[in-house]
């Protein structure tokens, strides 16, 4: 049987383990960094075609005609209404992409 122990020991005991767990987990993560940089490698390293396979395109409309509408006998197509938008100040655009798209007021 052990002897009682002071409660200095027992803190010094909790102090030492403490330590050692802190340690140990320091040391897994040195080891899975190490690990994970050498899977990793940077954009810069990458060839053009290990590039293209990152990303992809929406081909759902390719091909397609324009998509388009009438307003006051005006035939207003997709491109026309983005430059439209694109001359509008900043907080007027802002308002209209609110009330069309988030059905938002541009009551303050």
């Amino acid at each position: 049987m052990e002897p009682a122990r002071t409660q200095w020991q027992v803190r010094c005991a909790f102090n030492g383990f403490c330590k050692r767990v802190l340690k140990n987990e320091a040391i897994n993560i040195y080891k899975q960094r190490q690990q994970r940089q050498v899977r990793e490698m940077t954009f810069s390293d990458l060839t053009p075609q290990e590039e293209n396979q990152l990303f992809t395109l929406d081909k759902q409309y390719e091909g397609e005609v324009t998509q388009s509408f009438q307003v006051a006998g005006k035939r207003i197509t997709l491109k026309l209404l983005a430059e439209a938008m694109h001359t509008l100040p900043d907080e007027k655009r802002t308002t209209f992409l609110l009330y069309y798209f988030f059905n938002m007021s541009d009551v303050k």
